[in-house]
Protein backbone atom coordinates (compact mmCIF):
# COMPACT_ATOMS: atom_id res chain seq x y z
CA UNK A 1 0.00 0.00 0.00
CA UNK A 2 1.41 3.50 -1.10
CA UNK A 3 0.16 7.11 0.00
CA UNK A 4 -0.10 9.52 -2.18
CA UNK A 5 -0.37 13.59 -2.32
CA UNK A 6 -3.06 14.53 -5.13
CA UNK A 7 -3.81 18.11 -5.69
CA UNK A 8 -7.72 19.01 -5.06
CA UNK A 9 -9.60 19.55 -8.88
CA UNK A 10 -11.95 21.37 -6.81
CA UNK A 11 -11.50 23.99 -3.92
CA UNK A 12 -12.47 22.87 -0.20
CA UNK A 13 -15.47 24.88 0.44
CA UNK A 14 -16.87 24.82 4.05
CA UNK A 15 -14.38 22.51 5.09
CA UNK A 16 -11.53 25.17 4.49
CA UNK A 17 -12.96 27.35 7.41
CA UNK A 18 -13.08 24.31 9.82
CA UNK A 19 -9.15 22.67 8.81
CA UNK A 20 -7.62 25.57 10.86
CA UNK A 21 -9.78 25.14 13.73
CA UNK A 22 -9.29 20.89 12.79
CA UNK A 23 -5.36 21.49 13.38
CA UNK A 24 -5.69 23.55 16.89
CA UNK A 25 -7.90 21.07 18.73
CA UNK A 26 -5.05 18.49 17.00
CA UNK A 27 -2.22 19.99 18.64
CA UNK A 28 -4.15 20.77 22.01
CA UNK A 29 -5.09 17.32 21.95
CA UNK A 30 -1.38 16.59 21.26
CA UNK A 31 -0.02 18.78 24.06
CA UNK A 32 -2.86 17.22 26.28
CA UNK A 33 -0.80 14.01 26.02
CA UNK A 34 2.51 15.55 26.74
CA UNK A 35 0.82 17.06 29.93
CA UNK A 36 -0.21 13.83 31.04
CA UNK A 37 2.91 12.66 30.25
CA UNK A 38 4.51 15.26 32.70
CA UNK A 39 1.80 14.16 35.52
CA UNK A 40 0.20 16.69 34.94
CA UNK A 41 -4.24 16.89 34.45
CA UNK A 42 -4.38 18.56 30.94
CA UNK A 43 -7.59 20.54 31.76
CA UNK A 44 -6.39 21.62 34.33
CA UNK A 45 -3.24 22.91 33.04
CA UNK A 46 -4.58 24.69 30.15
CA UNK A 47 -7.08 26.40 32.79
CA UNK A 48 -4.26 27.67 34.72
CA UNK A 49 -2.57 28.68 31.52
CA UNK A 50 -5.70 30.67 30.63
CA UNK A 51 -6.17 32.52 34.46
CA UNK A 52 -2.06 32.94 33.97
CA UNK A 53 -2.59 34.78 30.63
CA UNK A 54 -6.26 36.23 30.96
CA UNK A 55 -7.05 36.42 34.84
CA UNK A 56 -6.20 39.59 35.58
CA UNK A 57 -5.47 42.82 33.85
CA UNK A 58 -2.22 42.95 35.07
CA UNK A 59 -1.72 39.55 33.51
CA UNK A 60 -3.19 40.19 30.35
CA UNK A 61 -1.13 43.55 29.98
CA UNK A 62 2.27 40.77 30.07
CA UNK A 63 0.42 39.27 27.30
CA UNK A 64 0.85 42.48 25.64
CA UNK A 65 4.26 43.33 26.88
CA UNK A 66 5.21 39.42 25.36
CA UNK A 67 3.57 39.98 22.10
CA UNK A 68 5.12 44.05 21.21
CA UNK A 69 8.15 42.51 19.42
CA UNK A 70 6.33 39.73 17.89
CA UNK A 71 4.21 41.80 15.80
CA UNK A 72 6.99 43.45 14.31
CA UNK A 73 9.09 40.82 13.88
CA UNK A 74 6.13 39.02 12.21
CA UNK A 75 5.09 42.07 9.77
CA UNK A 76 8.88 42.04 8.85
CA UNK A 77 8.66 38.10 7.80
CA UNK A 78 5.53 38.47 6.06
CA UNK A 79 6.33 41.71 4.30
CA UNK A 80 9.19 39.72 2.68
CA UNK A 81 7.47 36.38 2.35
CA UNK A 82 4.66 38.11 -0.07
CA UNK A 83 7.29 38.39 -2.42
CA UNK A 84 8.92 35.24 -2.00
CA UNK A 85 11.86 36.60 0.05
CA UNK A 86 12.19 34.61 3.19
CA UNK A 87 13.66 37.04 5.75
CA UNK A 88 15.57 34.29 8.37
CA UNK A 89 17.41 37.37 10.22
CA UNK A 90 14.73 38.92 12.05
CA UNK A 91 16.47 38.15 15.28
CA UNK A 92 19.37 40.50 14.02
CA UNK A 93 17.90 43.22 12.60
CA UNK A 94 16.13 43.65 15.94
CA UNK A 95 19.36 43.47 17.70
CA UNK A 96 21.18 46.32 14.92
CA UNK A 97 18.17 47.88 15.13
CA UNK A 98 18.32 48.20 19.31
CA UNK A 99 22.32 48.75 18.82
CA UNK A 100 21.51 51.53 16.37
CA UNK A 101 18.73 53.22 18.30
CA UNK A 102 20.58 52.94 21.27
CA UNK A 103 23.65 54.65 20.16
CA UNK A 104 21.83 57.50 19.58
CA UNK A 105 19.78 57.29 23.02
CA UNK A 106 23.83 56.91 24.84
CA UNK A 107 25.17 59.58 22.25
CA UNK A 108 22.94 62.10 20.55
CA UNK A 109 19.55 61.96 21.73
CA UNK A 110 20.19 63.43 25.66
CA UNK A 111 21.35 67.13 23.77
CA UNK A 112 17.74 66.89 22.38
CA UNK A 113 14.08 68.12 23.48
CA UNK A 114 13.02 64.42 24.91
CA UNK A 115 10.31 64.11 22.32
CA UNK A 116 12.84 64.44 19.63
CA UNK A 117 15.45 62.39 21.08
CA UNK A 118 12.80 59.49 21.43
CA UNK A 119 12.08 59.94 17.85
CA UNK A 120 15.92 59.93 16.76
CA UNK A 121 16.31 56.75 18.62
CA UNK A 122 13.15 54.92 17.31
CA UNK A 123 14.37 56.40 13.49
CA UNK A 124 18.09 55.26 14.07
CA UNK A 125 16.80 52.00 15.21
CA UNK A 126 14.01 51.51 11.65
CA UNK A 127 16.95 52.48 9.91
CA UNK A 128 19.95 50.38 11.85
CA UNK A 129 17.82 47.27 11.36
CA UNK A 130 16.68 48.60 7.41
CA UNK A 131 20.42 49.11 6.29
CA UNK A 132 20.73 45.48 7.73
CA UNK A 133 18.06 43.68 5.66
CA UNK A 134 19.22 45.41 2.70
CA UNK A 135 22.69 43.96 2.36
CA UNK A 136 20.76 40.59 2.02
CA UNK A 137 18.72 42.12 -0.18
CA UNK A 138 22.01 43.32 -2.90
CA UNK A 139 23.30 40.06 -2.21
CA UNK A 140 19.99 38.42 -3.79
CA UNK A 141 19.49 40.70 -6.39
CA UNK A 142 22.86 41.55 -7.76
CA UNK A 143 24.07 37.78 -7.40
CA UNK A 144 20.95 36.05 -6.56
CA UNK A 145 22.48 35.14 -3.10
CA UNK A 146 19.89 32.97 -1.13
CA UNK A 147 18.38 35.72 1.31
CA UNK A 148 17.43 32.49 3.41
CA UNK A 149 20.75 31.61 4.20
CA UNK A 150 22.38 35.32 4.29
CA UNK A 151 19.80 36.45 6.62
CA UNK A 152 20.26 33.65 9.04
CA UNK A 153 24.23 34.14 8.87
CA UNK A 154 24.29 37.58 9.65
CA UNK A 155 22.05 36.93 12.84
CA UNK A 156 25.39 35.69 14.25
CA UNK A 157 27.31 38.83 12.96
CA UNK A 158 24.94 41.16 14.77
CA UNK A 159 24.96 39.57 17.69
CA UNK A 160 28.46 38.93 18.30
CA UNK A 161 28.67 42.68 17.14
CA UNK A 162 26.28 43.59 20.03
CA UNK A 163 28.05 41.56 22.60
CA UNK A 164 31.36 43.14 21.93
CA UNK A 165 29.46 46.33 22.41
CA UNK A 166 27.92 46.05 25.95
CA UNK A 167 31.01 44.04 26.89
CA UNK A 168 33.81 46.33 25.58
CA UNK A 169 33.51 49.90 24.47
CA UNK A 170 29.61 51.03 25.33
CA UNK A 171 30.19 49.29 28.73
CA UNK A 172 28.72 50.88 32.18
CA UNK A 173 31.92 52.26 33.46
CA UNK A 174 29.36 52.81 36.70
CA UNK A 175 27.93 49.09 36.56
CA UNK A 176 30.37 47.19 38.81
CA UNK A 177 31.43 45.08 36.10
CA UNK A 178 27.99 44.19 34.90
CA UNK A 179 28.08 43.44 31.38
CA UNK A 180 25.67 46.50 29.83
CA UNK A 181 25.53 49.89 28.69
CA UNK A 182 24.42 52.78 31.14
CA UNK A 183 20.48 53.01 31.98
CA UNK A 184 18.65 55.81 29.18
CA UNK A 185 17.68 58.58 31.02
CA UNK A 186 14.31 58.84 32.09
CA UNK A 187 13.06 61.49 29.27
CA UNK A 188 14.36 59.12 26.58
CA UNK A 189 12.14 56.00 27.62
CA UNK A 190 9.06 55.10 26.11
CA UNK A 191 5.72 56.25 27.87
CA UNK A 192 3.85 53.40 29.85
CA UNK A 193 0.25 53.23 30.14
CA UNK A 194 -2.15 52.24 32.92
CA UNK A 195 0.16 51.05 35.37
CA UNK A 196 1.93 48.35 33.72
CA UNK A 197 4.76 47.85 31.09
CA UNK A 198 2.06 48.22 28.20
CA UNK A 199 4.34 51.26 26.19
CA UNK A 200 4.02 53.00 22.89
CA UNK A 201 5.82 50.17 20.85
CA UNK A 202 2.47 48.21 20.98
CA UNK A 203 0.93 51.00 19.47
CA UNK A 204 3.51 51.16 17.03
CA UNK A 205 3.06 47.82 16.09
CA UNK A 206 -0.51 47.76 15.59
CA UNK A 207 -0.13 51.13 13.36
CA UNK A 208 2.71 49.10 11.71
CA UNK A 209 0.31 46.05 10.77
CA UNK A 210 -2.48 48.19 9.35
CA UNK A 211 0.09 49.89 7.58
CA UNK A 212 1.53 47.05 6.03
CA UNK A 213 -2.15 45.64 5.13
CA UNK A 214 -3.27 48.71 3.32
CA UNK A 215 -0.13 49.24 1.59
CA UNK A 216 -0.20 45.06 0.14
CA UNK A 217 -4.04 45.39 -0.43
CA UNK A 218 -4.92 49.25 -1.65
CA UNK A 219 -1.71 50.42 -3.50
CA UNK A 220 -0.23 49.97 -6.88
CA UNK A 221 3.41 49.05 -5.54
CA UNK A 222 1.17 46.63 -3.12
CA UNK A 223 0.14 45.23 -6.17
CA UNK A 224 3.08 44.52 -7.73
CA UNK A 225 4.75 43.02 -4.94
CA UNK A 226 1.86 40.15 -4.62
CA UNK A 227 2.78 39.75 -8.87
CA UNK A 228 6.24 39.05 -8.24
CA UNK A 229 5.85 36.47 -5.21
CA UNK A 230 2.69 35.13 -7.19
CA UNK A 231 4.85 34.87 -10.77
CA UNK A 232 8.20 36.42 -11.29
CA UNK A 233 8.33 35.59 -15.20
CA UNK A 234 4.54 37.51 -14.77
CA UNK A 235 6.11 40.35 -13.54
CA UNK A 236 8.96 40.78 -15.76
CA UNK A 237 6.31 40.78 -18.56
CA UNK A 238 4.16 43.27 -16.92
CA UNK A 239 7.73 45.78 -16.74
CA UNK A 240 8.22 45.61 -12.76
CA UNK A 241 11.49 46.19 -11.24
CA UNK A 242 12.38 42.80 -9.63
CA UNK A 243 15.73 43.96 -8.27
CA UNK A 244 14.62 47.05 -7.11
CA UNK A 245 11.63 45.50 -5.58
CA UNK A 246 13.90 43.19 -3.72
CA UNK A 247 15.88 46.03 -2.26
CA UNK A 248 13.01 48.28 -0.98
CA UNK A 249 11.15 45.03 0.44
CA UNK A 250 14.45 43.27 2.42
CA UNK A 251 15.27 47.18 3.80
CA UNK A 252 11.48 47.36 4.43
CA UNK A 253 11.32 44.15 6.40
CA UNK A 254 14.84 44.51 8.46
CA UNK A 255 13.60 48.33 8.96
CA UNK A 256 10.38 46.47 10.83
CA UNK A 257 12.64 44.21 13.10
CA UNK A 258 14.98 46.78 14.01
CA UNK A 259 11.77 49.22 15.36
CA UNK A 260 11.46 45.85 17.38
CA UNK A 261 14.57 46.13 18.87
CA UNK A 262 14.70 49.42 20.11
CA UNK A 263 10.76 49.55 20.88
CA UNK A 264 12.04 46.59 23.50
CA UNK A 265 14.97 48.67 24.79
CA UNK A 266 13.81 52.28 24.80
CA UNK A 267 10.40 50.66 26.62
CA UNK A 268 10.76 47.54 28.90
CA UNK A 269 14.96 47.17 29.20
CA UNK A 270 16.92 50.81 29.21
CA UNK A 271 20.14 49.70 28.33
CA UNK A 272 21.47 47.13 25.79
CA UNK A 273 22.40 44.07 27.39
CA UNK A 274 21.87 40.21 27.40
CA UNK A 275 18.54 38.98 26.86
CA UNK A 276 17.94 41.49 23.75
CA UNK A 277 18.56 38.23 21.50
CA UNK A 278 16.15 36.22 23.24
CA UNK A 279 14.67 34.68 19.79
CA UNK A 280 11.68 36.98 19.29
CA UNK A 281 12.63 37.07 15.32
CA UNK A 282 12.33 33.18 15.17
CA UNK A 283 9.07 33.73 16.72
CA UNK A 284 8.04 35.88 14.43
CA UNK A 285 8.60 33.15 11.44
CA UNK A 286 6.50 31.34 13.13
CA UNK A 287 3.74 33.65 13.85
CA UNK A 288 3.62 34.57 10.39
CA UNK A 289 3.31 31.03 8.79
CA UNK A 290 0.67 30.70 11.05
CA UNK A 291 -1.40 33.81 10.21
CA UNK A 292 -0.38 33.18 6.30
CA UNK A 293 1.50 36.46 5.87
CA UNK A 294 -1.93 38.28 6.93
CA UNK A 295 -0.25 41.58 8.57
CA UNK A 296 -3.26 41.77 10.55
CA UNK A 297 -3.58 38.85 11.59
CA UNK A 298 -0.11 38.35 12.49
CA UNK A 299 -0.63 40.72 14.90
CA UNK A 300 -3.96 38.87 16.51
CA UNK A 301 -1.85 35.42 16.61
CA UNK A 302 1.61 37.46 18.24
CA UNK A 303 -1.05 37.75 21.29
CA UNK A 304 -2.26 34.55 21.27
CA UNK A 305 1.62 33.28 21.44
CA UNK A 306 2.12 35.91 23.85
CA UNK A 307 -0.79 34.20 25.91
CA UNK A 308 1.00 31.16 25.39
CA UNK A 309 4.25 32.52 26.95
CA UNK A 310 2.66 33.94 29.93
CA UNK A 311 0.63 30.77 30.72
CA UNK A 312 3.80 28.99 30.62
CA UNK A 313 5.26 31.40 33.40
CA UNK A 314 2.36 30.97 35.45
CA UNK A 315 2.54 26.45 34.64
CA UNK A 316 5.90 26.92 36.29
CA UNK A 317 4.84 28.59 39.22
CA UNK A 318 1.79 26.86 39.79
CA UNK A 319 2.21 23.33 38.99
CA UNK A 320 6.22 23.17 38.82
CA UNK A 321 7.08 22.09 35.48
CA UNK A 322 9.18 24.10 32.83
CA UNK A 323 8.05 27.44 31.31
CA UNK A 324 8.86 26.23 28.41
CA UNK A 325 6.71 23.60 27.81
CA UNK A 326 4.73 26.57 26.12
CA UNK A 327 7.65 27.00 23.61
CA UNK A 328 6.29 23.23 22.98
CA UNK A 329 2.89 24.09 22.48
CA UNK A 330 3.72 26.59 19.95
CA UNK A 331 6.00 24.08 17.90
CA UNK A 332 2.86 21.39 17.85
CA UNK A 333 0.66 24.20 17.02
CA UNK A 334 2.98 25.38 14.43
CA UNK A 335 3.25 21.85 12.88
CA UNK A 336 -0.60 20.97 12.84
CA UNK A 337 -2.16 24.04 11.46
CA UNK A 338 0.75 23.99 8.11
CA UNK A 339 -0.29 20.34 7.93
CA UNK A 340 -4.04 20.87 7.69
CA UNK A 341 -3.18 23.63 5.23
CA UNK A 342 -1.48 21.11 2.83
CA UNK A 343 -5.01 19.31 3.05
CA UNK A 344 -6.12 22.25 1.56
CA UNK A 345 -4.34 21.98 -1.38
CA UNK A 346 -4.15 17.82 -1.68
CA UNK A 347 -6.00 14.78 -0.94
CA UNK A 348 -4.56 11.48 0.68
CA UNK A 349 -4.86 8.55 -1.55
CA UNK A 350 -4.08 5.06 -0.82
CA UNK A 351 -3.32 2.97 -3.70
CA UNK A 352 -2.32 -0.73 -3.42
CA UNK A 353 0.74 -2.16 -5.24
CA UNK A 354 0.17 -4.18 -7.54
CA UNK A 355 2.99 -7.09 -8.24
CA UNK A 356 3.70 -8.93 -11.44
Amino acid sequence: MEIQLKRRLQPLGVAKFLLPLGSILVALTLGGGLFIVSGVNPFFAYWEMMRGAFGTFYNFSEVIVRATPLIFCALSVAIAGKMQLWNIGAEGQLVVGGMAGMGTGLFIAPHLPPVIGITAMLVAGLLGGGMWGLISGVLRARWNVSEIISTLMLNYVAIIWMEHLYFGPWRDPAGRGFPGTAMLPDALRLPRFWGTRIHLGFFLSLLAAFFVWGVLKYTKWGYQINVIGESQKAARYAGFPIDRNILIIMFLSGALAGLSGISEIAGIHFRLQQGLAAGNGYVGIIVAWLASLDPLLSAVISILLGALMVGGDQLQIIMHIPSSIGLVLEGIILFCVIGGKVFQTYTLSFVREEHL
